[in-house]
């Protein structure tokens, strides 16, 4: 399988800063470790952490609420909720970083996006569950409308990651050009984790481009775009996803970067959607950022 490298040097044309992460959490240890790489990140670029915890309330308890009504159960949860927060603010990892915690009463993916445009959020850090738990998170779940939905980068976590780095970082698409604006985020982020950038085509049977076409894709989608740290790759394998994974095995990532759809979830690139293996295999963190 024929893999091209090709480095160049360009220039950032404007500066991206992470000035507030959000990090919605359900107090598992997969929010838990979510939130140690938010405080990482939090941390090295002096960025404000808003911690976000949702309750979702049966329907009765929600008109109630609406109506004004105070109801002792649905008080006792937010109280509760509200201490946790609390108990959390005081772990070491947090210290010396500002903290504001939230409990809202909302559908969690509403609420998150609401709490992301209110707040002028530059970046969300999410946690998942296992590979049946991430399967889910981007099938359907509150976390895959989220990542299909955020106007601002979301990078999920699978698993705790004691020291996080995004020094070699993987971006796969297929270089169209309605992916140039969400590249440009990209790269801002990229900048930010210091990263070397593999960008990479995944060539497919069933979807396949002779080298030099793929490698004309590639450079003409990169003729204006100011970067100083990539190299670009061609690599054949039996599908999108298990090229991803692959590749990204191959060059040992760190971070895997992808594009989002706000119709369909995930950008055509990927036939509207990332397949089971991918999600399922994933086992490194993953950022989407939306067409």
């Amino acid at each position: 399988m024929p893999v091209i490298h090709i480095n160049q040097t360009l220039i950032i044309s404007y500066t991206f800063i992470m000035k507030r992460i959000l990090v919605p959490t359900d107090f598992s240890s997969h929010a838990e470790f979510a939130l140690k790489v938010a405080a990482q990140i939090a941390r090295e670029n002096g960025s404000e952490i808003i911690l976000l915890h949702m309750l979702e309330l049966p329907s009765q308890g929600s008109d109630a609420l609406s109506g004004g009504s105070d109801i002792p159960e649905i008080m006792f949860f937010k109280n509760k909720a509200i201490s946790r927060l609390e108990s959390i603010k005081d772990a070491p990892y947090l210290q010396g970083i500002t903290i504001s915690e939230a409990v809202l009463f909302e559908k969690a993916f509403e609420g998150i996006l609401s709490v992301s445009k209110k707040n002028n959020i530059d970046f969300i850090v999410m946690g998942s569950h296992g590979a049946s738990g991430f399967r889910e998170m981007f099938i359907g779940s509150n976390t895959e409308k989220v990542v299909r939905s955020s106007e601002v980068p979301v990078l999920v976590i699978k698993n705790e990651i004691p020291q996080f780095t995004a020094a070699n970082f993987v971006f796969a698409s297929d270089f169209s050009n309605e992916i140039k604006a969400p590249f440009e985020k990209l790269l801002h982020v990229a900048r930010i984790f210091n990263s070397h950038l593999n960008l990479v085509m995944i060539n497919t049977p069933n979807s396949f481009k002779a080298t030099h076409v793929a490698k004309k894709i590639m450079n003409d989608f990169l003729a204006d775009i100011d970067y100083s740290n990539y190299s670009t790759h061609i690599y054949s394998d039996v599908n999108v996803e298990k090229g991803i994974l692959n590749f990204a095995n191959s060059v040992n990532a760190d971070l895997i970067g992808m594009c989002t759809h706000g119709r369909t979830g995930f950008s055509h690139f990927f036939n509207g959607s990332i397949s089971e293996d991918l999600v399922n295999h994933a086992v490194r963190p993953v950022i989407t950022f939306k067409i």
